[in-house]
Order: structure tokens, then C-alpha cells, then sequence
């Protein structure tokens, strides 16, 4: 299959460039094995996980044609991963395509039916399938790059799925430096990709440890001086009378600052029980676990990071304590005078944390010793920046971060990303100052020291981070550490995580081996990438070769093609189902992608979720998004129908799952009273399932029976109805205390306009049909009581 330069070596292959690959005989040995059966490769970060996948994708494109796909979450790894195949492939650049949500679907279509290598973020994919724009069955290698993602919801799993039964010759490659850290974690990753093999190299191995060097990590303790301790303690004392308040809830045991996070997830729970069951003090509870949470936030910034993110945190919420629609969980911990106090404390603090003494000492240390480059990780964006500034006074210092911030900081935009690498490859700058975007995957340089501002509770990024020196010479990795603060819980759990990752992993290992040794000797491939193999080997990569010309005539062959929509098998016998594209949230458009005979087509649609026909069109709501409708949403639930009515003869409501009466604060009547307008006044049918797989089964039920059974098509039109000066007035009037469309044009009527409406008494406002005593005091509650928030 391949052969390799013995005076240069490099490894040669039809479908590579030459004299681009080094040969190193572990990723030989990882992508044989990935070329017989679906593959998980665990190799540490920096030894060519990426390499191994490329080698593979050669082969299956020279032994069976076809296209190959490979899958990275994040843009900037997409763009490097582009860069790198464009390079090491003898596929015409044009050939290898990029699919992130920059390009248009459209677009996408037309390259995914001329490209031969696609590379893409899975989001993008999972649209593109859900969509019906393209199609897997010509995909003969796909790889899932960070694979350790897969797990829950992600789009990996979907996408995984869809492969498994699309594909015509389905080869599937999984890779990290880091799968999971436990066997259970790892056996899901292998489960929801559907691979059989596991191929695990440490930096133990002999032909792995030519390629490393050792890297020392060293836990560096620092005090905090009495002025963070002062800060800390005043934010504390608040967090302990707040757990107070939820003791006498009975749903916690303790006041205790330090409780654990999981205690306090189960504490969640335990309110949401209380609030399900209609008990006001469940609202009270959880709005004291906001409080705790959100100054749990401000101690941690102060014990780990810096005064200064300290600072920042505080003015992002005072800032959204005075906006409108604050919580009062906000408005509340603002107010407190120990917040107070300890704002004062953090605003006349005019020392550094303790860790940025240190970190500068390790920098200009690494560089006096001829260190030319090193990466400093930290949690928060905001110590990012300032550790930027700081280090930016003696050192030449950048910072990267990511794109987007729900907090406002200022983020990167993808090119200053792809700029600052760039600048940082070529030793324009000695120190990266990176939050977590610069984890996985990203061809960081190798530095000379790795600098933890903070301990990470997961080994998954604890083993990313340390990846990013040793490679080429003995690294150094530093922590440092805040004593008797969470710095020293967190540095606990990563390693003990971090050493069951090993365990598992050498576990692995082993099951591996011996999965290998029960392989008849004829699926063993080493030698299918080594020329150095046997006789029976050097007669296998003859026939390899002889047959590259062939493969390139039948890959062309195959490009020619149009893209088919996903698993349609006859368009006559397909039904149709258009869904809006921010469904996708839910799994049901996924789910109705993969069955046989139905093809979804993705819009962002004005009205309603779902559009079976012409005159079919479905507003999906959950319980709790449907009561939320009732008691203001951005759109009510009428306003939703109301549009739905004016553009299709058969508007549909479907309320999905248990607890319709049972759920948030409203009353049983007011809930049957606006599931009779929808259908009385608004001509709405109003259906209830149990789950996403009952409402996914429905739609295909009535779909089917629009599209076959009374031959109609589907058509979408309708936009949101822009309201009329009448119907305005009905729905400010409607509003009041949530009397509805009905009531409020019996008022109209009666009382001609809203202002009179809204200065009736009671006993005039019982003169308007449907209006009784109950009605007339909850109108004139709300219109004549004082506000009081």
C-alpha cells in the first residue's frame, strides 16, 4: 500500500505528497489497523493523531474511491486540518472543501457533490443531513477528530448514526489524546461511533518515546494575602446565611461555604420538586440558590484568579441588577451589605494576586534560561486580559481568546485567532496568554513551559494542556495553586481523574492486545504502510500500486454524480416535512431525517414549527413552554396561532409531555380556558403527546396521511402578522391579567376604547358580557394597584 524512502523517510503513497510524511513507525502501526475496522486511536497530544487519520484516508481514496469527511468542533481546528490535507495530499486544492456555517447551505450542496476531502464542523453536518443537502453514501472514511465529544447530545452521535446506515462502504475513524476517564466514559464514545477496535500509544512505548521528551510538572503553593482573605470571608459569611434559608427548607444539611457543587445541583432539584407541587416556598428557595450561586462565582474569582476579574464580575452585576427584567436574586446579592462591603474592599485593593508575582517569575526565568515561547492557561477571560497586560509590561505577551462572550468582554474574531498563532509559530511574540479555546487540537508550537494559572477539575484538559510541551525536547509544566481554596479540591480531582484516565487507558491497552492476537494474521496490516515487511508484504503493496491507476479513473467516475438527499429511496414515495431550523434543538427533525420515506427540508420559517402540507401547519410546545406562553412570553401562544390561522386552513397544536396542570403557578382553569380559545376562537386543534419520540411519530402520521393519502403537497407560506390598530387594542386589553382575546373584545365593545376599559369600575366592567365579579377584581387589581416589584 505504501512504502517509505529509506535515505529520507518519508512514507510514499499515490494519494500523497511526496516527501511531506515522516515515517514513524507507531502511526504506521495505528493506521493499519484504523484501515481494516472502525478505529478509536488514543495517542498522546502532538505525536500525529492527525497524521494516522490522513494515512487512512489515502488508502480508502486509492483502494475504493469514494469521498472522505473529517469532523473537528471548533472553526480554527477545521481551517488547520484544511491546511494540512491541502499540503500532504495529491488531491487538486480545489477538491478539499470547508463546511462551517460561514458557507451558505446552498453553496455547500454543490461543493459537497464536486469535492473529494470535506472538512467540517459537526453542526454544520447535522444541518446539512436533517436538511436532506447532502448525502453519506458515497462518504468511505469519516473521521471524528476530539472524538471524546461524543457523548450526550452532540452532533458526533447523530452524525455516527446516520453514517452507520447510509454509508455504501462505511470506515470510521475516532480520535483524541484524551477519550473519556473511565472505562464507562470511553466504552460510550466507542458506542455512540460504532467502533470495534481500540489503539492506544503512551509515551511509553518504545517507538512513541523516540518522539518525546520528559515534561517535569511542578505544583507551585501560594498564600493569600490578609486583603483577599478579608474579601473572601465577608462574601462567605452571605453564602452561609443564605444556605441557612434553604436548611429551613429542609433541602439542605448544611451552611458550610465550602459545599460541594454536586450537593448543590441535588438542592436544585429538591426546589424544582417544590415548585412542581405549587409550594411558593420552592420560588424562594431557588432564588437563594441563584444568590449562592452567583457569590460561590465572586469567591472563586477572588481565591483563584485575580481582583481585578473580581471587580469586573461585580460591575456585570450591579450592571444587570438595575436592568429590567432583573432577578431579584440579583437585585438582592447587590444589595447586601457584606457584598457591599467586600465590592469596597475589591475596588480599594491595590496589590496583584499573589499568582501573577509568580507566573512572572517562572516566565523570565524560562526566558533568561533561553525559553522562546510559553503558553499561560487560565479559566477566565477576564484574568486573561489582565495577565496580558501585566506580563505585556516586561514580556512580549498576546492574548487568545474566543470568539463570542456572553459578559461583553471583547473576543477574537477567527482571522485575529488564525493571525496570533501564526505571529506565535514564527517567535514574533514569547508569551500566549489562552483561555481554554487553545486546548484541543490547535497546532500550538512547542513551548517550553506550560504555565496552569489554575488547576482544571477534568483529566480530558488537564492531558490537552501538558500536550502542548515535550514534544521535542524536555518541557516543564507549572500550576500554581492558591492554598486552602478551591484551587486545592480541584487539584485533587484532576488527579485523581487524570490517573484513572491512565489506568483505563492501559486497560485498554491490554484488552486491545488481545483483541489483536485472536486476529487471524491475515487482517494484521503493519506491513501495508512498511516496506520493510515480508516478502508476502512487498507482494501486497505491488498490487496496491498497480491498482492506484484504476482507483483515481473510478474516484472520477464517482464525482460526477448529483447529491442525493438524505435516505431518499424514491422521491414518489417520500413524504415531505419542512421543519424550522431552530428546532433542531429538539431531536425530533432528527429523527424524522433517519427514517425511511420521509425527507426534511430546513427553513427558518415565520409561522408555526413544522409544515405538513398546504394547509398543515404545527406549533410544537412543551409543557413548560406552552405555560410560559400564557404567562408572557416574547410571543404568546395566540399571537402564534392567531398567525398560524391567517395562512393555514388547519393550524395544529401539540403540547408535549406530563404535568400540564401540574406545572408553574397557574391555575387549572386558566389553562383549560386557553386551550378552549385556541380552539374555539382560533380554529386550532390541539393534540398532546408524551415525549419527542410520540410527537416525532405523530408528524409522520399526519404528513403521511396529507401527502398520500389526500394527495396534497407541501407549501410554505405566511409570515408574522403585523397587527392591525384593532388588534393591537385586543391584545393590550387581553393582556390583563391574562382574560384573553374573547373577553377583551367584549370589553372593547362595550367600553369603545382601551383607556376606558382601563378607568371602568367594577361594576361597569361587569356590564360587558363575560365579565363576572371574579374577572372584574383581577382587572381592576392590576390596573389600580400600586407597583411594587
Amino acid at each position: 500500500m505504501a512504502t517509505t524512502d529509506a535515505e529520507t523517510n518519508y512514507v510514499e503513497h499515490p494519494y500523497l505528497a511526496q516527501k511531506f510524511i515522516e515515517r514513524r513507525l507507531y502511526q504506521i502501526q495505528l493506521a493499519g489497523t484504523a484501515r481494516n475496522d472502525h478505529t478509536l486511536v488514543c495517542l498522546p497530544t502532538g505525536l500525529g493523531k492527525t497524521t494516522v487519520s490522513l494515512l487512512v484516508t489515502a488508502e480508502r481514496l486509492n483502494e475504493v474511491g469514494g469521498k472522505s469527511l473529517l469532523l473537528a468542533p471548533t472553526k480554527p481546528l477545521v481551517n488547520q486540518h484544511a491546511d494540512f490535507y491541502r499540503e500532504a495530499l495529491s488531491v487538486p486544492d480545489e477538491e478539499i472543501v470547508v463546511f462551517t456555517g460561514e458557507v451558505r447551505p446552498a453553496e455547500r450542496s454543490k461543493l459537497w457533490e464536486s469535492s473529494t476531502v470535506i472538512i467540517a464542523t459537526p453542526q454544520v453536518v447535522e444541518n446539512d443531513l436533517v436538511g436532506g443537502r447532502i448525502d453519506l453514501g458515497p462518504v468511505t472514511h469519516i473521521t471524528f477528530d476530539e472524538c471524546h465529544r461524543a457523548t450526550g447530545d452532540y452532533a458526533y452521535n447523530y452524525i455516527a448514526e446516520r453514517y452507520h446506515t447510509d454509508a455504501h462502504d462505511p470506515l470510521v475513524t475516532g480520535m483524541s489524546a484524551s477519550p473519556g476517564g473511565d472505562n464507562e466514559s470511553i466504552m460510550e464514545v466507542c458506542e455512540n461511533l460504532g467502533l470495534h477496535e481500540v489503539e492506544v500509544m503512551t509515551e511509553e512505548d518504545s517507538d512513541v518515546s523516540t518522539y518525546t521528551h520528559d515534561t517535569d510538572v511542578e505544583w507551585v503553593r501560594v498564600q493569600l494575602p490578609d486583603e483577599i482573605l478579608e474579601i473572601r470571608d465577608a462574601l462567605n459569611e452571605v453564602i452561609s446565611d443564605r444556605l441557612e434559608r434553604l436548611k429551613q427548607l429542609g433541602v439542605v444539611n448544611t451552611t458550610r461555604p465550602d459545599i460541594s457543587q454536586k450537593d448543590l445541583n441535588k438542592v436544585r432539584g429538591q426546589l424544582q420538586k417544590l415548585i412542581d407541587n405549587d409550594q411558593s416556598e420552592g420560588y424562594k428557595g431557588m432564588s437563594a440558590h441563584a444568590e449562592v450561586m452567583k457569590l460561590r462565582r465572586a469567591v472563586e474569582l477572588a481565591e483563584t484568579q485575580s481582583v481585578e476579574s473580581l471587580r469586573r464580575y461585580f460591575e456585570r452585576q450591579r450592571n444587570s441588577a438595575r436592568s429590567s427584567g432583573a432577578s431579584k436574586a440579583s437585585q438582592r446579592m447587590v444589595s447586601e451589605p457584606k457584598v457591599q462591603e467586600a465590592m469596597r474592599k475589591a475596588v480599594q485593593f491595590d496589590d496583584r494576586h499573589p499568582k501573577f508575582r509568580k507566573a512572572h517569575t517562572f516566565v523570565a526565568q524560562t526566558l533568561v534560561d533561553g525559553g522562546e515561547r510559553i503558553i499561560v492557561f487560565t479559566e477566565s477571560r477576564d484574568t486573561a486580559e489582565t495577565l496580558t497586560e501585566f506580563f505585556g509590561q516586561h514580556f512580549d505577551a498576546r492574548r487568545f481568546v474566543g470568539q463570542g462572550d456572553k459578559d461583553g468582554s471583547d473576543g477574537m474574531t477567527q482571522k485575529e485567532q488564525q493571525e496570533a498563532l501564526d505571529n506565535f509559530r514564527a517567535g514574533e511574540f514569547e508569551v500566549l496568554v489562552s483561555t481554554s479555546v487553545a486546548e484541543e487540537g490547535l497546532d500550538v508550537p512547542e513551548v517550553d513551559l506550560v504555565l496552569f494559572y489554575e488547576p482544571v477539575p477534568t483529566a480530558v484538559r488537564s492531558i490537552q494542556r501538558k500536550g502542548r510541551t515535550g514534544r521535542q525536547a524536555q518541557g516543564q509544566v507549572m500550576v500554581l495553586l492558591a492554598e486552602d481554596t478551591r484551587d486545592e479540591a480541584y487539584f485533587w480531582i484532576s488527579k485523581r481523574r487524570e490517573d484513572e484516565m491512565e489506568s483505563e487507558l492501559r486497560k485498554l491497552k491490554g484488552i486491545a492486545m488481545e483483541v489483536e492476537e485472536e486476529l487471524d494474521r491475515s487482517q494484521q496490516t503493519l506491513g501495508d504502510f512498511d516496506a520493510d515487511g515480508s516478502d508476502e508484504v512487498s507482494h501486497g503493496l505491488q498490487e496496491f500500486d498497480a491498482k492506484a491507476g484504476d482507483s483515481k479513473e473510478k474516484r472520477a467516475d464517482e464525482s460526477d454524480g448529483v447529491v442525493a438527499t438524505a435516505r431518499k429511496r424514491d422521491n414518489s414515495e417520500s413524504v415531505e416535512i419542512v421543519a424550522d431550523q431552530r428546532e433542531l434543538d429538539a431531536n425530533i427533525a432528527r429523527d424524522l431525517s433517519a427514517r425511511e420515506g420521509v425527507d426534511v427540508r430546513l427553513e427558518t420559517l415565520a409561522v408555526g414549527d413544522y409544515v405538513l402540507s398546504d394547509r398543515v401547519v404545527v406549533e410544537r410546545k412543551s409543557v413548560s413552554d406552552f405555560l410560559d406562553t400564557l404567562v408572557g412570553g416574547d410571543r404568546s401562544v395566540f399571537e402564534q396561532v392567531g398567525d398560524m390561522n391567517r395562512h393555514y386552513a388547519r393550524p395544529i397544536v401539540i403540547i408535549e409531555g406530563d404535568g400540564l396542570y401540574e406545572q408553574r403557578n397557574v391555575h387549572p382553569n386558566a389553562i383549560r380556558g386557553a386551550l378552549s380559545s385556541l380552539a374555539v376562537d382560533f380554529g386550532a386543534s390541539i393534540l398532546r403527546t408524551e415525549d419527542e419520540k410520540d410527537t416525532t411519530d405523530l408528524l409522520e402520521v399526519i404528513a403521511t396521511r396529507e401527502q398520500e393519502v389526500s394527495d396534497r403537497e407541501v407549501s410554505v407560506h405566511g409570515d408574522k402578522h403585523a397587527k392591525t390598530l384593532p388588534e393591537q387594542q385586543e391584545y393590550v386589553v387581553g393582556s390583563i391579567a391574562d382574560i384573553g382575546p374573547v373577553t377583551a373584545r367584549s370589553l372593547l365593545e362595550t367600553f369603545g376604547t382601551v383607556q376606558s376599559v382601563m378607568t371602568a369600575e367594577k361594576d361597569e366592567l361587569m356590564d360587558a358580557q363575560g365579565v363576572g365579579e371574579v374577572t372584574a377584581d383581577r382587572i381592576r387589581e392590576v390596573v389600580a394597584e400600586e407597583y411594587d416589584p
